[in-house]
């Protein structure tokens, strides 16, 4: 196994580089109308799909939705002035031929609501129980990784719950008048490479990634289609406004979220945060975590295709601005942290800013910035950017800027973005 270079964190180190236009087409055209636009926006989806995530199936899924639990919860209800949360789960159950998948949906929402609000969607790494400290809510049976505390032979035990709560501020959120929904991402599929025989690839056996099929779906690709899955489940719940979803991720989960977003145009806003290589961060500039790196690390990603560009990323017919830009003209938030190199805040920041063109042609504001703002500021506007201070996390800072860039843009009154 070959040696792949270490990981450059040298501003001078850093490539020159040449990026296509987000408006440019396969010959070299470049698109200058709106109406041009959908079928561009389309050729730039199929050229990420062929050259890194791969394509998902087309057949379609028998769906289930039902309800287990209706209840209430009320977060930190040792502090004055809490009220209780709506709290729902349902079990979502994906069938095709003989073989089913579930996933278990938490959804989180004003208690007293009087209209539909619209609703954060998001995975999470260890399971719904870890989100909360609600002891009503289930506790996974999906596959966990080992290294998360309490769990036990790859299986979640009640020692896990609210082990990750601080990155699911359900108070806040729900305060602030919108829903938040979450599943485990390993309902979808287990975080593990194993050929693609399971969670939700089972149900697809003659559809895997291989070499000599090396553009379908990799595991990004499948949470995705999960997270669209989960939407579908959504246009079911009685107070949530479909027309306002909003997906959003972490880390691996960045990248899935913006390839959501990319792909399914119900998602209304798109939110990555501290996602890096394969997801915000340019692969060109060469900086922190590389192509090489993360296919070595994560086989099971992307598909077969990428690996051409590892330790070739000048080789590329592409970029993650043109991701950004596939989003388009729905908003997108991008979020970095100042100790997060591996991820490279300002690469993040430059397919944001590379991206606009396709904004501007619909007469929005893209993210004029080349250079990192001040930490703790954010700043964009149809393209949001901000880079909080510390390491790679999802933190209630960067909930507030999510929560205050979703109300500016639904015209609600809002905190001041700080």
């Amino acid at each position: 196994m070959s040696q792949i270079r270490p990981p450059n964190y040298d501003e001078a180190l850093v490539p020159k580089f040449a990026l296509p236009h987000v408006l440019e087409g396969k010959d070299g055209t470049r698109v200058a109308s709106v109406e041009s636009w959908p079928a561009h926006r389309e050729y730039l989806v199929n050229l990420l799909a062929t050259h890194e995530y791969g394509f998902a199936p087309k057949d379609r899924v028998d769906m289930k939705v039902e309800k287990i639990d209706d209840g209430s919860y009320t977060p930190g209800n040792d502090q004055p002035g809490n009220s209780a949360v709506r709290r729902r789960q349902y079990a979502v159950t994906l069938t095709r031929h003989d073989r089913s998948v579930r996933i278990d949906l938490l959804v989180w929402s004003p208690r007293d609501a009087t209209k539909k609000v619209g609703c954060f969607l998001g995975l999470n790494f260890r399971g719904n129980q870890s989100t909360s400290d609600d002891p009503n809510v289930r506790i996974t049976t999906s596959w966990c990784d080992a290294r998360h505390p309490g769990v036990v032979d790859n299986r979640a035990t009640e020692a896990s719950r609210a082990s990750q709560g601080e990155r699911w501020p359900i108070r806040d959120v729900v305060g602030a008048g919108y829903a938040v929904a979450t599943a485990h991402y390993c309902d979808i599929d287990p975080d593990f490479d194993d050929g693609f025989e399971n969670g939700v690839h089972a149900l697809f056996p003659e559809f895997r990634c291989s070499n000599e099929y090396p553009d379908r779906w990799g595991t990004i690709a499948t949470w995705a289609w999960g997270l669209s899955r989960l939407a579908d489940a959504l246009e079911q719940v009685e107070d949530i406004d479909s027309g306002r979803l909003m997906v959003v991720g972490h880390s691996r989960l960045g990248k899935t979220a913006l390839w959501a977003g990319a792909n399914d145009e119900r998602f209304k806003l798109v939110i990555s945060n501290n996602s890096g290589c394969g997801g915000a961060a340019l692969s060109k500039r060469c900086y922190g975590e590389s192509v090489a790196a993360i296919n070595r690390s994560f086989p099971h990603w992307f598909n077969r295709n990428f690996r051409t560009y590892n330790d070739a990323e000048e080789t590329m017919p592409f970029d993650q601005h043109q991701l950004i830009a596939a989003i388009a003209p729905r908003p997108v938030y991008i979020a970095s942290a100042s100790l997060d190199r591996w991820a490279d805040p300002r690469g993040e920041l430059l397919s944001g800013h590379y991206a606009s063109p396709a904004y501007e042609l619909f007469g929005k504001q893209g993210l004029a910035a080349t250079e990192l703002p001040e930490v703790n500021r954010s700043i964009g506007d149809s393209i949001g950017y901000h880079i909080r201070e510390g390491e790679h996390d999802l933190l209630p800072y960067d909930w507030k800027q999510f929560v205050a860039f979703a109300q500016k843009l639904q015209g609600h009154p809002s905190p001041k973005r700080q």
